[in-house]
């Protein structure tokens, strides 16, 4: 059974009303107490409602990093509408994309994103957020929320070549906090870093996480998540407690000078790891400090479709020999399954599939899609159970622990993002003078971290115009790094792409 009843809007009702004048929210100089963000987000309730907005409709939230973008997300959340997060950096061809294929009404905006959105779709409604509500609104309860509802709907990489939107209930996130409690024991004591995109589903841990244990978050200026020696200052100042990184910007954080050394007296008591896999053996220097002395490090294994975390791995020393992501958390089930879909025995490979509270209701209209990848629950025990492939390949250990083992399909993940090549390979094809093109990923050496590169069959290679012409459509993390100039692609006997004949970059 659910632990809360109502959505998110009921939870944090619960932490404002016992603790109004604690800091809820910082982000460059600008802080809102947690009474000042609940009162800011029932006035943008107030204002979508009136706008006839209603239970699940989608409102886009396209904001700067800033105390604003919380009110937003908050308020959203409140008028009982779906937020659909639109990251202010994405070219103008993928926002278009996001903002038709959700049905958007209307679009939560303010002045430093108004001119990107009237390029984006000049008719779509704009409600800006840039001054507080003229009337002040008394704290009141939140309009009731089903936990059933969608919070928010957000897209990752598609293999067709076009972004797939992922819609995840309020019990989805709920629940994600209640399993986790327990391993983690987070408090309003907490200070939370909420370093990731907003259209990275690791964000709603972030930002729900902090908000909902009544702790602080810090939202990190998009300028300050770019340089690993201004967020090494930002946690200093703000005495970061809860940090959650992808494991190859943490390392980037950890050659900052003194970071290793004085991160733990600066105040920081947790590290999560998500997004990639990770390679603990390059937590090294941690562990050359006394245990008293150093954070929590812990593995997370997560997907968007099973709401953001599926297991929970403390690590308390490099283990050169596999990659454990740790065991379920406590509300999800992890099936290691062969071709057949039956279970594997301990130590041999197979897809991992998850089962549990924290499913997703499945894509946005993609019906096909969503019953593709939801499956019936074969061993499950009440009608209607599903499990998700995730298309990722494990084995279970003998202690219980899972060994992540990669991707079972062509999906990569560089620097935490899901990324189909196939979506790149289509962008690439549609540039002047491409033929064909195969994207892969190519690591220099064992301790670098992971890079897209491009195999394009083209007369003329131009890599700058190539990188140009995508950045027009794709995210600059979906932009190949290392590219190659090929008369044809490498075929085997079987006709199929021989990946083994292709040069190295």
């Amino acid at each position: 059974d659910h632990p809360v009843q109502g959505g998110l809007g009921q939870a944090l009702f619960e932490i404002v009303q016992r603790h109004p004048q604690a800091t809820a929210v910082v982000c460059d100089g600008q802080a809102l107490d947690y009474a000042t963000l609940w009162q800011r987000a029932q006035a943008l309730a107030s204002r979508l409602r009136a706008h006839g907005v209603g239970p699940e409709s989608p409102v886009g939230l396209c904001l700067e990093r800033s105390p604003e973008l919380v009110v937003g997300m908050v308020g959203i959340v409140l008028a009982g509408a779906t937020y659909v997060p639109l990251e202010t950096h994405y070219p103008l061809q993928r926002l278009q994309f996001l903002l038709r294929d959700s049905a958007v009404r209307l679009v939560v905006a303010h002045a430093p994103t108004r001119e990107l959105l009237a390029q984006a779709e000049p008719a779509l409604p704009l409600l800006m957020l840039d001054a507080p509500s003229p009337v002040p609104v008394p704290v009141a309860a939140p309009v009731p929320v089903h936990p059933g509802q969608l919070a928010y709907v957000i897209y990752t990489s598609g293999s067709t070549g076009t972004p797939k939107g992922v819609g995840v209930s309020h019990a989805n996130v709920l629940r994600l906090l209640h399993a986790t409690r327990a391993d983690f024991g987070f408090g309003p004591h907490d200070v939370w870093s909420c370093f990731h995109s907003i259209a990275f589903d690791f964000s709603v841990w972030e930002l729900w996480g902090a908000l909902l244990h009544g702790a602080r978050v810090v939202v990190v200026p998009h300028w300050a998540a770019r340089s690993p020696q201004a967020l090494w200052q930002l946690m200093r100042e703000q005495r970061v407690s809860v940090l959650s990184q992808t494991p190859s910007a943490f390392y980037q954080l950890m050659r900052e000078p003194g970071f290793v050394d004085e991160a733990f007296a600066h105040g920081l008591r947790w590290v999560v790891f998500g997004g990639e896999a990770l390679d603990s053996r390059r937590l090294l220097p941690w562990w050359q400090r006394p245990e008293a002395d150093r954070p929590a490090f812990v593995n997370m294994y997560g997907i968007t479709e099973t709401t953001v975390h599926v297991t929970f791995e403390r690590i308390d020393a490099p283990e050169p020999a596999w990659r454990s992501v740790g065991r379920p958390i406590d509300d999800l089930r992890v099936f290691v399954l062969d071709a057949h879909g039956q279970p594997q025995p301990v130590g041999v490979p197979g897809e991992l599939y998850v089962g549990g509270a924290g499913l997703a209701r499945g894509y946005l209209r993609r019906p096909g899609l969503t019953a593709e990848r939801f499956v019936p629950d074969p061993f499950g025990t009440r009608p209607g159970q599903r499990l998700y492939r995730s298309g990722d390949r494990g084995r279970w250990r003998p202690d219980g622990r899972i060994e992540f083992l990669g991707r079972a399909d062509d999906q990569v993940k560089v620097r935490g993002f899901r990324i189909e090549p196939g979506e790149v390979e289509a962008a690439l094809r549609l540039c002047e003078g491409v033929t064909d093109a195969h994207v892969d990923v190519f690591r220099p050496a064992a301790d670098d971290e992971p890079m897209l590169v491009a195999y394009v069959v083209t007369g003329h290679l131009d890599a700058a115009a190539l990188r140009e012409h995508l950045l027009r459509s794709l995210p600059s993390h979906m932009v190949p790094q290392r590219w190659v100039a090929l008369p044809a692609l490498p075929l085997n006997q079987n006709g199929k792409l021989d990946r083994r004949a292709l040069p190295s970059p």
